[in-house]
């Protein structure tokens, strides 16, 4: 259904959401280049960092160039095979997002209670299976989904209250009864939030009392200071994320719904860059050299 019916908004929501897209795409960009073509920046931390810019470009092209496509031409049908690739590998990078959010929490963790052991713990190892575990569970939560979604038999309305294939809006467009499917989805969504965002609170618990002990204030500072970009884009993307779904669960109406889902489908992704290349002078440094470089 889309954002808007109005036919007036259509092409400032068209040149709204390619620019959007254009400016995520470039952003995200330039930080997996300057991460590697810079050997400085050749550390844990940074290997994290780009696979989340990786995953943060992917996020955001499953969505954003169909709605623009749609909106171009006027026409918002979408095939049932076609939608449930979107809606599988929307879920896909989604999780992936927040795997890989914890993953970085556990690696600042590393860094400012056991600085000493970093390196040993950190490896180059460490570092790929964490990706890869990432990747595996990511996969396996998208396929659930999508296993979920297909034990739907018949749909009573063919029309998606939203820009984008969600398994949500999927489940209630049906004519059976998917008590079952909703109890057994609720149940996988809160094994996937809560387990992660377990992770990043005792990480952040542990970061802080360890600053904590710290005596002097430029010292605290230095070792929050390492790990403030990557809180900021964990509250935005969970803060975005749980608006989503208090909206959905207390508002009925669809466009609301579907202007919330903006917020950590779009808005998130093309964020992420400009705080960890602000708040980085590693990064900024990295950018310009590369820049230098190209000119």
């Amino acid at each position: 259904m889309g954002l808007s019916d109005d036919p007036e908004l259509q092409p400032f929501l068209c040149v709204l959401f390619l620019s959007m897209y254009l400016v995520t795409v470039l952003g995200n960009l330039l930080i997996i280049l300057a991460i590697t073509s810079d050997p400085h920046l050749h550390t844990p931390m940074y290997f994290f960092l780009s696979n989340l810019s990786l995953t943060d470009i992917s996020l955001i092209s499953t969505t954003v160039p169909n709605m623009i496509v749609n909106i171009q031409t006027h026409r918002r049908v979408i095939s049932y095979s076609s939608c449930m690739t979107q809606m599988s590998v929307f879920t896909l990078f989604a999780c992936m997002d927040s795997m890989l959010l914890t993953v970085m929490a556990y690696d600042r963790f590393v860094a400012i209670c056991h600085p000493l052991h970093y390196t040993v713990i950190m490896n180059q190892r460490t570092c790929y299976s964490s990706v890869l575990a990432s990747l595996f569970l990511s996969l396996l939560d998208s396929q659930l989904h999508h296993l979920i979604v297909l034990q739907v038999s018949c749909f009573k309305d063919v029309e998606v209250s939203n820009f984008f294939c969600d398994p949500s809006q999927l489940l209630k467009l049906a004519c059976s009864d998917i008590f079952i499917n909703n109890i057994v989805m609720y149940f996988i969504g809160t094994i996937y939030g809560f387990l992660p965002i377990s992770g990043i609170f005792f990480s952040y618990y542990k970061i802080i009392s360890s600053i904590l002990r710290v005596p002097l204030s430029g010292g605290r500072y230095k070792a929050f200071s390492t790990c403030g970009s990557h809180l900021a884009v964990v509250c935005l993307f969970y803060g975005a994320s749980l608006g989503v779904y208090l909206t959905s669960a207390i508002s009925q109406s669809p466009s609301k719904d579907a202007a919330a889902s903006v917020m950590y489908t779009v808005v998130t992704p093309m964020l992420n860059p400009f705080i960890y290349s602000l708040r980085n002078k590693d990064i900024k440094s990295a950018l310009c050299r590369l820049l230098r470089r190209a000119g």
